[in-house]
């Protein structure tokens, strides 16, 4: 990695836009894991859907999507055609219910990816402290709420 420096002094930071500073991390950061996940041959959205179905008896297709459908604004048919993704690649089962399972070879996947997954976060998080982290996040969900707007990650 390389040295970090800030880019403005505390002075000046004040008046920075949160607006800008906020999107400029969130894109960084989805690009950085992003990048991880398709050196592992996946898409976000494939990663999220395995990670939904985990247990022995597979989750709900309806539930799955559902769950997922705001994450990053992704939206239903994208999700829909990652599953189809995942089933054509023998990571997934679907019954004649609806219900998604993970194959072995998934679940293989899905283990390998969650051991890269840690260090990708680890790079992410190098240098903050857990209580900055945390701060930071509750300043970000107050903000949101000041400006009208919605946010929920599960």
């Amino acid at each position: 990695m390389t040295t970090f420096t800030y880019s403005h002094s505390d002075e000046e930071l004040i008046n920075q836009p949160i607006g800008y500073w906020a999107s400029a991390a969130g894109e960084a950061v989805v690009h950085h894991i992003r990048t991880m996940l398709a050196e592992a041959g996946l898409t976000q959205p494939q990663w999220w859907i395995l990670n939904q179905i985990t247990t022995d008896d597979g989750r709900d297709k309806a539930e799955v999507v559902a769950t997922l459908r705001g994450y990053l604004n992704v939206g239903d048919n994208s999700l829909h055609h990652n599953i189809s993704a995942l089933h054509d690649r023998a990571l997934l089962t679907e019954d004649t219910d609806g219900r998604l399972r993970i194959t072995d070879e998934g679940r293989r996947l899905r283990d390998d990816t969650a051991a890269r997954q840690q260090k990708t976060r680890a790079e992410i998080h190098e240098g903050i402290p857990d209580e900055e982290y945390i701060r930071t996040l509750k300043v970000l969900q107050r903000m949101i709420h000041n400006s009208g707007g919605e946010a929920w990650h599960h």
